[in-house]
């Protein structure tokens, strides 16, 4: 009885315990939210604004004496010249004009300079760009051989469900066969004899033919022999 009695109170001690943690706890965490008042909150905020006030117009001091320095350093100080003398004015304007070629000289530099870097800039840009696209084409031509692949696979899958391909038997067929039609039809397209002009044939006697033959000298040849036939004498003969 007196143990179990002990345990009970024991148990009614830690409980305790930690019922006191729990409180302490809560305690600080109503503590720390209740730190950060309204009024705290806006004294903070006027406090932020003047700080930041400050810094920007220590910025632009900052700013204006840089400013004013590399004047000074390129231009130079200005030179009273109000009551100088011809020679001093003349001393001025060379050491204004001396200044002003290196500042021209200078100028051209920096120009060259910046055209240099923006001239890297724009090719380390397209560089850049070629490389990404290259990846892409590297990437896409991958990825089109995988789907030949698979289109393969499946040409495969499909044959091999229709069945085992059989090669037909080929009918022999004659070559010469064919072409030796062909140039027939083609000698009867060009039948020269058909497409001839018919022309009627004369039929001349051997008579006409002589006398066609025979040319003009050679008829009076015959007449002169024949005149001369009829006046040699006429020649007798002894019985």
């Amino acid at each position: 009885m007196q143990e179990k009695k002990r345990k009970q109170a024991e148990t009614e001690r830690k409980r305790a315990e930690v019922r006191a943690r729990l409180e302490e706890a809560s305690k600080a965490k109503k503590a720390k939210k209740g730190f950060m008042t309204p009024d705290r909150k806006k004294k903070l905020r006027l406090l932020l604004r003047k700080k930041a006030a400050e810094e920007l117009k220590k910025e632009q001091e900052r700013k204006a004496a840089e400013r004013r320095r590399i004047i000074e350093e390129r231009c130079g100080k200005p030179k009273i010249v109000d009551e100088a003398n011809e020679e001093t004015v003349k001393r001025v304007l060379r050491e204004y004009h001396n200044r002003i070629s290196a500042l021209e000289d200078k100028k051209f530099d920096i120009e060259y300079v910046v055209k240099k870097k923006d001239f890297e800039t724009i090719c380390s840009a397209y560089w850049n760009r070629l490389s990404l696209l290259e990846g892409d084409k590297y990437d896409l031509e991958r990825q089109i051989k995988l789907k030949e692949l698979e289109i393969a696979d499946l040409n495969s899958q499909v044959n091999d469900l229709r069945g085992k391909f059989m090669k037909p038997t080929l009918k022999k067929v004659s070559k010469y066969e064919n072409k030796f039609a062909k140039l027939q039809k083609k000698a009867a397209e060009f039948n020269f004899r058909n497409q001839l002009k018919q022309v009627k044939k004369k039929e001349f006697t051997l008579e006409e033919e002589d006398k066609e033959k025979k040319p003009d000298w050679s008829k009076k040849g015959d007449e002169k022999k024949v005149k001369e036939e009829e006046a040699a004498p006429p020649v007798s003969v002894e019985e």
